[in-house]
């Protein structure tokens, strides 16, 4: 297989450029030159958002294209047009953000979509950014030759978003650690590596249409992703539980300030861990283990000094020190202040 990834060398692109190359695929990588690719595959120079930014792309063929842009859609159109005729397919990594307002527990990918999304647009907000990508791949490719990958919460090695790291690096500071309960509270995530198997697998199966992205429903619960992130860093950070009533009415943001957390019982936690995932289980999804994701993104973290990447373009997460042990505190934890 002949693929061209537009990115290609951070977290989602890098994990399908890294698969494909596991596959023994002919690779090539369009990227703006600010990281390395991950080495074996071709290398092309370009930034889609510049005047004549897509010149390294005026030749060639592929079999697929994956694409993971999430600013403005036209940089996707203009590039899906340039490659319409020349590439077999075409695999949009869009969001399960695109849905209208909060979708109910359960939804499906026939959910009301956002509206007042285009094409054409420029940068306006991710939702619509998103859902202007879907459209512009459906544009250049059709109905029949592009793939809408609905990701949901994505974990796993190379992760520039600071959820899963942040989570490592406080259980490695250890002493008592706010843990945002119900313990069994049920998540809903994907490892990005197997993420990127499924689109590989997508690709060979010439798949198309709209997919949520996301490992079936209590896959993980709060409680096994957080035990797993004491294990793996030591053992030296205690879970203190706490009750969502308290977290909540202490002013702490849901998601943001305690990542992956989502209060049970809210608008947001159906929109972000109750999506129907059977159309991906049912064409070849698989999800490892999450002790193994955890494991592994504390293996890559160590790696590279311990602080992760962070992308510009996304909020920073994380509990301020001084909050979470004024919440303890007031739980009574012994070692703690207010």
């Amino acid at each position: 297989m002949r693929l061209l990834l537009l990115g290609g060398t951070e977290f989602v692109g890098r994990a399908v450029t890294e698969a494909a190359l596991g596959r023994g695929w002919d690779v090539t990588v369009f990227h703006r030159g600010r990281h390395d690719p991950p080495p074996g595959v071709r290398a092309l120079r370009g930034d889609r958002t510049a005047p004549g930014g897509l010149a390294a792309l005026a030749e060639g063929e592929w079999d697929a294209v994956v694409d993971t842009w999430s600013a403005a859609p036209r940089a996707v159109r203009d590039t899906a047009r340039l490659l319409r005729g020349r590439a077999g397919r075409y695999v949009y990594v869009s969001s399960c953000s695109v849905y209208a307002d909060t979708p109910p527990a359960g939804y499906t990918e026939d959910a009301p979509l956002v509206e007042g999304a285009s094409a054409d647009a420029g940068h306006t907000d991710y939702e619509r950014d998103k859902r202007g990508g879907e459209l512009a791949a459906v544009d250049a490719f059709g109905a029949d030759h592009s793939v809408l990958v609905r990701a949901g919460l994505i974990l796993g090695p190379y992760e520039n978003v600071g959820r899963l790291p942040w989570w490592l690096t406080r259980m490695a500071r250890g002493g008592p650690v706010l843990a945002p309960g119900p313990r069994d509270l049920p998540l809903q995530y994907v490892d990005v590596r197997d993420l990127a198997e499924w689109i590989l697998g997508a690709v060979e199966r010439k798949l198309s249409g709209p997919y949520h992205l996301i490992g079936p429903q209590g896959h993980a619960t709060m409680g096994s992703l957080l035990d797993a992130c004491v294990r793996v860093t030591g053992g030296a950070a205690e879970l203190c539980w706490t009750e969502p009533e308290v977290i909540l009415g202490a002013g702490i943001a849901p998601w943001v300030q305690l990542p992956v957390w989502v209060p049970p019982g809210s608008d947001l936690h159906d929109a972000v861990h109750s999506a129907d995932v059977s159309r991906a289980l049912a064409t070849g999804l698989s999800c490892r283990p999450v002790e193994e994701t955890v494991a592994d993104t504390w293996s890559w973290l160590r790696s590279i000094g311990g602080v992760a990447p962070q992308r510009t373009d996304r909020t920073r997460k994380g509990l301020d020190p001084e909050v979470e042990a004024k919440v303890l505190a007031l739980r009574g934890v012994p070692g703690t202040t207010p």
